[in-house]
């Protein structure tokens, strides 16, 4: 590997590793068969004007597979915590009783599983088409830099060789991650 080229790599890598990263982080979101409370990381509650993340305001814990449970550090806050959930989208009925919270998680039906695999693959093609852009930076990079640095011709090539490898292997890691969480949300 010619020197030069080397920080092209490592930039590439980094975009590509953050791409799958975002992936996991997407995919925490999406409900399977279980009670998570990465299920309501996304929630902002309006805490006297400000929009405060949940998990800044409560603790969050999981009891039971299908039970959510939310105990508010600051008890006037349980009306505000319980209006945001509800307003969140994510179609759950929070049972307030003045100091905790409890989310009982709905079964989910063999169309809203199939609709949750659906917002899945959006989310994998999301991570994939990053992947890409990072291989075509790369490969501008290359080009770029060879032609500037008056490298031999083959040198652009073996890089961009090894770039493409380095896409598969990050693609490779995105079909896996989506086959998994496929897997979880189909498991009844």
């Amino acid at each position: 590997m010619i020197p030069e080229l080397e920080p092209i790599f490592e930039v590439a890598k980094e975009e590509m590793e953050l791409s799958v990263e975002f992936l996991k982080k997407e995919f925490s979101h999406i409900r399977a068969g279980k009670a998570t409370p990465a299920l309501l990381d996304g929630i902002k509650v309006d805490y006297y004007g400000a929009q405060t993340p949940l998990i800044q305001l409560a603790n969050i814990s999981a009891p039971e597979a299908r039970l959510l449970t939310v105990e508010p550090f600051d008890k006037s806050t349980v009306g505000d915590i319980e209006k945001a959930i509800m307003a969140s989208g994510l179609g759950l009925n929070p049972n307030n009783d003045g100091r905790l919270i409890r989310i009982p998680l709905p079964i989910l039906s063999e169309e809203r599983r199939k609709e949750l695999v659906k917002v899945a693959k959006d989310t994998a093609e999301q991570a994939r088409v990053s992947i890409r852009n990072a291989r075509r930076d790369a490969n501008d990079e290359i080009k770029k830099t060879v032609k500037d640095e008056s490298l031999p011709e083959d040198s652009r090539y073996a890089a961009e060789e090894e770039v493409q490898q380095l896409t598969d292997d990050y693609i490779k890691k995105v079909e896996e991650a989506l086959s998994a969480k496929e897997k979880e949300i189909l498991t009844v």
